[in-house]
């Protein structure tokens, strides 16, 4: 049987352009911090009727829910990338390296919230969450999933 790892995204702190969570892997019933995540900023909350989803592009974090990772070449960076499947109203949002809102454009950016509205160390949280989506992949699938 394939097993199933999920990250779970509490987002935590919503500014004018930004959102910062905390990402954890569910480990059982615990959840075992890995990193933060900076994302675009939360439009609307609306999960049950995406047709009133108001999304701008480049600017918009992700609805809430559940999606599934896999890893895949990206064109923009050049290399194979963590890549979250079936994001309505979003194509292409990936999990890479960045610092400020700025670099996102919709994607999820790991890093330590250390400076308002920004994260750091954001190559160093993205290898180590990388090789740990490559290790589960080996085994089965991987998954995350956007909450408060």
């Amino acid at each position: 049987m394939a097993k199933q790892n999920i990250l779970v995204l509490h987002r935590r702190f919503r500014g004018p352009d930004y959102t910062i969570g905390k990402l954890y892997w569910q480990n059982g019933s615990k959840e075992v911090y890995i990193c933060d995540i900076l994302e675009d900023t939360v439009r609307n909350k609306l999960v049950s009727n995406l047709n009133n989803f108001v999304k701008v592009f480049g600017k918009t974090a992700i609805p809430y829910g559940t999606y599934e990772i896999v890893r895949s070449y990206s064109n923009r960076f050049k290399r194979n990338l963590p890549l979250l499947l079936n994001v309505p109203h979003f194509e292409g949002v990936r999990i890479h390296a960045g610092n400020t809102a700025d670099d996102t454009e919709g994607c999820l950016l790991p890093g330590f919230n250390r400076v308002k509205g920004k994260v750091v160390d954001s190559r160093k949280a993205f290898k180590d969450l990388d090789d740990r989506i490559v290790k589960w992949l080996k085994t089965g699938k991987v998954y995350i999933q956007i909450v408060d």
